[in-house]
């Protein structure tokens, strides 16, 4: 386990400015798979974003912690961790910004169905889909010429978020 894949602005065909003293986020996020073989996929549909599930560790929350309570809020499932697959590294440099995500494959033990999602989530129109591994690839890898702005994020954002996703699902479809 180590280090999957990094994404810097050269990605999206940006020439990266100087990064110094940086902001770090760090992160959870992975594939949360049902008894049926589908896996979540959560659709911010005002953004046309789908992405993975999972989101930003708080404080010095440990990273498997932070990832079965995203995916309570987010898929309305308790969880069982049964791989963690690596890291991921983002340097976007237009924010001075440096993310490493904790990727993680998880099984659901138990279906609240109950999303707890952020007013920023629901004002992009978030919402929950359970979909083959395939096609949340494909879903994935269609949007990002598709991507629009929101209130919150311009599409430079949204890109790294789409691209990470998508070689994550790829790397765990190959593996």
């Amino acid at each position: 386990m180590g280090l999957l894949f990094k994404l810097t602005d050269k990605d999206f065909g940006i020439a990266p400015q100087e990064m110094n003293n940086c902001n770090i986020r760090l992160a959870a996020r992975g594939i949360v798979l049902k008894e049926d073989g589908k896996i979540a996929l959560q659709n911010k549909s005002n953004k046309n974003e789908y992405k993975l599930v999972g989101g930003g560790m708080e404080g010095d929350e440990d990273p498997k912690i932070a990832f079965q309570r995203e995916v309570l809020e987010e898929a309305g499932c308790e969880i069982e961790i049964i791989q963690q697959l690596g890291t991921t590294e983002e340097y976007k440099s237009v924010q001075n910004l440096k993310q490493t995500s904790h990727i993680f494959v998880a099984k659901v033990i138990k279906d609240i169905h109950h999303l707890n999602l952020t007013e920023k989530e629901k004002d992009e129109g978030a919402k929950l889909l359970w979909v083959e591994p395939k096609e949340a690839l494909k879903l994935i890898t269609e949007c990002y010429d598709k991507l629009l702005p929101s209130n919150y994020d311009d599409v430079y954002d949204t890109r790294f978020v789409v691209l990470r996703d998508r070689k994550i699902l790829e790397y765990y479809l190959k593996n």
